[in-house]
């Protein structure tokens, strides 16, 4: 392997053969991963029953994968340093491979939480070692390409992997959710060590358990907040506040010692990068209106307007299209000011939520098909000017830590905005219902329609039950309408950050 360095170079000097098959390495590895990451929520009810286990407990699979997850993804730059990118890469993928299999053979709760921990710790690097494997492989000029079809997989798994878990379950059980994932997993483990180009020596090198310990707590304290506060009501609660105490405790420490220590366990002085910095910034709003449409929506549609399962897993597949073609626009428009492409795209994201926005319980397929089509090619057109431009001022040595950095901030910011709105939609409901039914009464106007309101009235239990449950669906209505408005609004605060991202024409190694 030679390592080279000067504008438009590679920092690794490959092939055009292997370029593209590292690229493929890279893709197959990040899809099987986000893939494996979503299939648990499509197979929930199945796991649940077949564990014999309540809402609380089943959630702790979903829980406890994103925690190890979180905590890992910041390890990515010591362990490249400490070990090399191939190895890492590899042993990644077997790890990851195993842990997916395990997961088909777990017949107790205990077991199956345990191997999903190991699941997403061995998962965890392959995203920022595989975005920094690309922009070392591929010379600048291009960058964006390499970056769309990495982004590509990356937003296509999440779609594709549940859906097809679902189809699976439904006709072999719940366990080959996971036994799908493994020959792709072994495929790409395979294909990594033989791919790859071999390491070159490492230096020998300490982890700062300090920054690492108090990092993790933070992380692992909020994710707790982010996946129980609504079901236990937030600050009522007694362990949503003690996780609060320690989650900031443990930041505050991260933090001192960051800026004090001589071997941060993450180096905050890439912070000082202009384009970096905003990158984190960028990626974060980003990863806030990412998946948002996705779990709002089917929620909405199935409980609301009378959709079938069918229905909305061919919606989420427009968005999938949408994405597909997205990427395909930031590929042929690489050449371009990527700020240019960037704007595009938000701005595509805000016309969507405006359309969101207004629409009504009487609202056709043809119309959210357009729109998640539209969702999905904002999401394709902002990922890879995002992803490229965050990393042009940093040298290539430090871009393994910058690159799990910037997943760390997306999967943080996803979560946390998920959350949200979820909670936003769920409180806003109840707001909503109670200041209806103000306007409900034996001598309402509209209930003396009776041609017109149908089983709407107050005189039987029938018809209060009806009018009662049209009234929670305008009130539901009412708090998507919301979630919407504040998706809508992130996306609009993006642009001028957008706009403040350097071009450069020389890079800096």
């Amino acid at each position: 392997m030679t390592t080279v360095s000067g504008d438009d170079v590679p920092t690794v000097n490959l092939t055009v053969a292997r370029r593209q098959l590292v690229l493929f390495i890279v893709v197959l590895s990040s899809a099987a991963y986000n893939a494996a990451t979503f299939t648990a929520t499509a197979i929930l009810p199945q796991m649940q029953g077949a564990m014999a286990a309540t809402q609380d407990e089943i959630s702790w699979t979903v829980t406890f994968n994103i925690l190890a997850t979180a905590v890992v993804t910041p390890m990515t730059g010591w362990l490249i340093s400490a070990f090399g990118r191939r190895t890492v890469m590899v042993a990644s993928l077997a790890g990851f491979s195993v842990a997916s299999l395990l997961c088909g053979f777990a017949h107790t709760l205990d077991d199956l939480i345990l191997w999903r921990v190991l699941q997403g710790a061995f998962g965890a690097p392959l995203l920022p070692l595989g975005q920094a494997l690309i922009l070392d492989a591929f010379p600048r000029r291009q960058h964006a390409m390499a970056i769309s079809v990495f982004g590509m997989a990356n937003t296509a798994g999440p779609i594709i992997g549940p859906m097809l878990a679902g189809v699976l379950s439904d006709y072999y059980g719940w366990r080959w959710g996971f036994y799908m994932i493994v020959p792709v997993a072994v495929f790409a483990t395979i294909g990594a060590r033989l791919i790859l180009p071999p390491d070159e020596e490492s230096q020998p090198t300490s982890l700062d358990w300090t920054g690492f310990l108090s990092l993790s707590i933070a992380i692992a304290a909020m994710q707790i907040i982010l996946s129980r506060g609504q079901r236990l009501d937030w600050f009522e609660s007694t362990e949503i506040t003690v996780a609060t105490f320690v989650g900031l405790v443990a930041f505050y420490v991260f933090l001192v010692h960051s800026l004090t220590a001589k071997n941060p366990f993450l180096d905050l002085r890439l912070l000082l990068d202009r384009n970096f910095a905003l990158g984190l910034l960028l990626v974060g709003l980003f990863g806030m209106v990412n998946f948002t449409p996705m779990v709002l929506l089917p929620p909405l549609l199935q409980s609301h307007l009378g959709y079938t399962d069918r229905l909305i897993g061919i919606m989420v597949g427009w968005r999938g299209i949408g994405v597909a073609m997205g990427f395909f626009l930031a590929m042929m428009t690489g050449r371009l000011d990527p700020r240019i492409t960037m704007i595009i795209g938000f701005g595509v994201q805000i016309f969507s939520g405006i359309w969101l926005m207004a629409i009504n319980l009487d609202v056709d397929f043809v119309t959210l098909a357009i729109n998640a089509f539209m969702q999905g090619t904002a999401v394709g057109l902002i990922w890879a000017p995002i992803a490229t431009t965050a990393f042009w001022t940093l040298p290539s040595r430090s871009r393994a830590e910058a690159a799990s950095m910037f997943h760390l901030v997306r999967n943080i910011a996803s979560s946390f905005f998920i959350s949200i709105c979820v909670a936003l939609v769920v409180r806003a409901t109840g707001a909503n219902y109670s200041r209806l039914v103000e306007n409900v009464s034996p001598y309402s106007k509209q209930l003396m329609l009776t041609p017109v309101i149908g089983g709407w009235h107050t005189e039987t239990i029938a018809g209060l039950a009806a009018l009662s449950n049209e009234i929670n669906r305008q009130a539901a209505m009412i708090a998507y309408t919301n979630a919407f408005f504040v998706y809508t609004l992130v996306s609009f605060s993006a642009i001028p950050l957008a706009l403040l991202v350097r071009r450069v024409q020389q890079r800096g190694d």
